[in-house]
């Protein structure tokens, strides 16, 4: 029997309504991607790019099609059963890095293996080897209003990665960050999920990120076509 794609989105359509007004932001976008890919997603503001990542992710419901992400059906799942296939097979970064800024590096990013039920013991070696991998081994228990801003998505970027999801969806990764900050923090996150064998979709308006990627699409009229 052969391997299920990572993700597998087929058909998917999306409708929001206001008042008598209705917008088809996503007409019929069908995507795979299996371990080890990388594409970049390229579209104008507001043609549906984070839209489409919300359903990837399993965040919103499709109103047409369906998404499989390591062979299961978003929309076959309770929201207990999504929250927790997510947990175990999905990471997010988004543009804004939303850490706890109550806690420490270190704690951010066990927080997903704490959700798990791995003792804090473990799951503080697997965050603090993940975040040594980020080039932040020495701000483990710096919380982020001390840290800078690159180092900030760094830390949202091993908390992403510290399950070794099958899948990463990266919505704007390096959108608040400087030219230099954006090169460093794309290069961890490219090298870790490709180490890890992650699928990665990345959502970008920066031509020089979505050169980074092995495909590259453009979401246009609510459909995926080769940018």
């Amino acid at each position: 029997m052969s391997t299920p794609p990572i993700l597998l989105a087929e058909h998917l359509r999306k409708r929001y309504t206001e008042g008598p007004q209705a917008v088809d932001v996503l007409k019929d976008v069908n995507l795979r991607l299996d371990g080890g890919q990388t594409l970049a997603i390229i579209g104008a503001s507001g043609s549906g790019k984070s839209t489409l990542m919300h359903l990837l992710g399993g965040l919103d419901r499709a109103d047409g099609g369906r998404v499989q992400v390591c062979g299961s059906d978003w929309a076959q799942m309770s929201p207990k059963a999504q929250g927790a296939w997510r947990n175990q097979h999905v990471g997010f970064v988004y543009q804004f890095h939303h850490l706890l800024m109550e806690f420490s590096a270190l704690d951010n990013v066990a927080m997903p293996l704490r959700i798990r039920r791995t003792t804090a013991e473990a799951a503080h070696a697997v965050a603090a080897q993940m975040l040594q991998s980020m080039g932040l081994g020495a701000r483990l228990q710096h919380r982020p209003g001390e840290l800078s801003g690159g180092e900030r998505q760094r830390v949202a970027i091993a908390r992403a990665l510290v399950t070794q999801p099958q899948l990463v969806l990266a919505d704007e990764p390096t959108g608040n960050l400087d030219s230099e900050a954006s090169a460093v923090a794309l290069d961890m996150l490219l090298d870790v999920a490709l180490a890890q064998g992650d699928a990665v979709i990345i959502v970008t308006h920066d031509a020089t990120v979505a050169a980074r990627c092995q495909r590259q699409l453009r979401l246009v009229n609510g459909a995926l076509q080769d940018a």
